[in-house]
């Protein structure tokens, strides 16, 4: 009988965790939605900056994470007997793992330190060297600064995680947890249904955005095109993460679900919080009239240490909107190379639920060479 009433309890929790992220969601999403039929000069602000978001952004994030998802769909290999075979080589291959765009390389290292597979020191290398989604938000736009973060959170992360394993040994904080991360048993939601219109938009959406990135000059029957198809796409993509009962952590991540619903779902996550960066700085210029370039260059110094806290925060959405920051140029490099080293990704959620003390001591650990890394280069190149 305690074990059907610890069941059912167990089941009511998860209901009740799902039904309030669910409604947190729609609450963000409906206040999206509703500045998009604001009249006026506001209004068109806002239309604007959701149709330059959508056009410049979300569609070759979709893009990428069509590459990148489909290899991960393609990949079936052993992991527990592969981290026997290779255990010299643990914190690099964590290191390598953590700067593979989006969270899934990540979490599998986090899985295997919570199994007592690999050390601390390979946890620190993955939290150190992960950037998340917003990595797929730098390779569509520039994608030679991705792979120079890539680069480099691989050098950072093996070299921080070495040092660690050094310093502490390979047995410091090995956690003797056996938890599995279990996703919610979803294969199919409600918003799925929307897919095939999303990709229908989608498809020319990726088209004028080529144009777009070339400077190609628009008839006015075309650009009526474009503003039709970007403020379509980006009201379905925000539409559809609103009413999403998957948590972000589980869309991008779970590969039981199909290619297109994973690439679709992140990427309205990527978008819903690429707009929010948009609107963020749009809506501030609008009231305010400031220039935050100027801002930011008479606070030069301590923008990379304020990306770097923004790293801290767990989940994907801050550290987009910091990207956001970086390429429309009101933050240099500097800062959004400490933010991608300093940041974990959703890859520290499982992490904090499962290995609480471990996950928080590792993104610590996280913030020295960030701080290294975005001063030495602030200092050198800036």
């Amino acid at each position: 009988m305690n074990a059907l009433i610890n069941a059912i309890n167990e089941k009511t929790k998860v209901i009740l965790e799902n039904d309030g992220r669910l409604l947190k969601k729609s609450f963000f999403g409906l206040l999206l939605l509703s500045l998009v039929f604001q009249g006026g000069e506001f209004g068109e602000v806002i239309r604007s900056s959701m149709i330059d978001a959508y056009i410049q952004v979300s569609v070759f994030v979709g893009f990428t994470l069509f590459v990148f998802i489909g290899l991960d769909s393609l990949t079936k290999f052993d992991v527990k007997y592969f981290l026997s075979k290779t255990q010299k080589f643990h914190v690099g291959i964590a290191a390598f793992l953590g700067a593979i765009p989006g969270c899934g390389g990540a979490i599998i290292v986090v899985t295997q330190y919570i199994h007592g597979r690999i050390s601390f020191g390979s946890l620190v290398a993955v939290l150190t060297a992960t950037m998340g989604d917003a990595a797929f938000l730098i390779l569509a736009i520039e994608p030679t600064t991705g792979l120079l973060i890539f680069g480099i959170g691989i050098i950072v992360g093996s070299i921080s995680g070495y040092i660690i394993d050094f310093i502490h040994g390979i047995n410091f904080m090995q956690s003797e947890t056996k938890i599995k991360v279990e996703f919610e048993k979803i294969n199919k939601t409600f918003v799925s249904n929307f897919n095939f219109f999303w990709l229908f938009l989608f498809i020319p959406g990726f088209i004028l955005g080529i144009l777009v990135a070339f400077q190609i000059e628009f008839s006015p029957a075309y650009n009526s095109l474009l503003v039709f198809v970007a403020s379509a796409g980006a009201i379905l993509s925000i539409f559809m993460w609103s009413l999403n009962p998957l948590s972000d952590f589980q869309c991008s991540t779970d590969k039981s679900r199909g290619l297109l619903s994973r690439v679709v779902d992140t990427t309205n996550f990527v978008t819903t919080w690429v707009i929010s960066g948009f609107l963020v700085f749009e809506i501030f210029m609008y009231f305010t009239s400031l220039d935050l370039k100027i801002f930011f260059d008479l606070w030069l110094p301590f923008v990379p240490l304020v990306a770097i806290l923004f790293g801290f925060l767990p989940g994907c959405g801050p550290q987009v909107v910091v990207a956001t920051f970086y390429l429309n140029g009101f933050i240099p490099l500097s800062a959004e190379l400490g933010n991608a080293i300093s940041n974990d990704g959703d890859a520290l959620f499982p992490a904090i639920a499962l290995a609480p003390k471990a996950a928080i001591l590792a993104t610590l650990y996280s913030a020295i060479p960030a701080l290294v890394v975005a001063y030495g280069y602030f200092y050198l190149f800036e």
